[in-house]
Parts: structure tokens; sequence; C-alpha cells
């Protein structure tokens, strides 16, 4: 990621911090919206869970210039989302649900460019707990 897809993704995600908890549950009403079936996948508190979300959200923006420092972590957090019954397609989803929360919470910020800086982040995030989910696979 260029430096300035990294600003763009640490200022933009500044402002959704006060509204987390409303960022949240939009994000899993849209999940739920675009695939009905993924509710069954979650299990828990909903609330906690929006929590957890926003936490791995906020750490891994945090770690943008330094993403080799996470990518264990999320390399690992991709091989538990396969126990979890989470697929490939599931990615796709979570994509289009986080970018329609990020355009909601930002409203007129959510600029193109703000919108493919995320993107960049969210494709490399997501990728990285694909192929550890790929590699898990392999080593059944």
């Amino acid at each position: 990621m260029s430096p300035t897809e990294i600003n763009l993704v640490k200022e933009s995600f500044r402002k959704v911090v006060p509204i987390a908890d409303q960022a949240a549950a939009l994000f899993y009403a849209r999940l739920f919206e675009l695939d009905p079936g993924l509710r069954l996948l979650f299990r828990g508190d909903m609330q906690e869970q929006g929590r957890k979300l926003m936490s791995m959200v906020a750490t891994a923006v945090a770690s943008l210039e330094r993403l080799d420092s996470i990518v264990p972590a999320v390399r690992a957090l991709g091989m538990r989302h396969t126990a979890y019954g989470v697929t490939e397609e599931h990615y796709a989803t979570v994509g289009a649900a986080l970018l329609w929360t990020l355009e909601k919470g930002l409203g007129p910020e959510f600029s193109p460019a703000v919108r493919d800086a995320w993107t960049s982040t969210y494709s490399l995030l997501a990728n990285t707990m694909i192929e550890a989910q790929r590699d898990a696979a392999l080593a059944a």
C-alpha cells in the first residue's frame, strides 16, 4: 500500500471511531442483508462481536505501516475462521458490507480515493486470511 492510501485509511478510520458501535451494527445488518445465511455463523452476543470487529479493524489500521508485524495474527484469524464455517466466497460479501458501512458512516467524505484505499486494505487482509485457510486445508 502506498503512503497516501495508508493516510486515507487512517484519517477516515479516526472519523469512524466515535461511532464504532453504530458502524458495527450497520456492518452486520448489511452483511446479513447481503447473505442471510451468514447469520448462522454467529452464535454469540452481536454487540460483543461488533466490538471485536472494530478492535480488529483498529489494530489493522494502526499497523498499516508495518503489516508484516500483524501477518501472523491475520493468518491465525483466517485459520480460525475456517472452523467457524467461513468460505472464500464470504470474504467478498464481508468486503462489500465493510465498504457500504464506511460509505454510510463517512458520508461525502467517503471519496473514490478513500474507497480505493479501503479496498486495497481489505483485499490485502482478506487475501492473507484466504491464503491461510488454503494452507490449513492442504495440511489437513
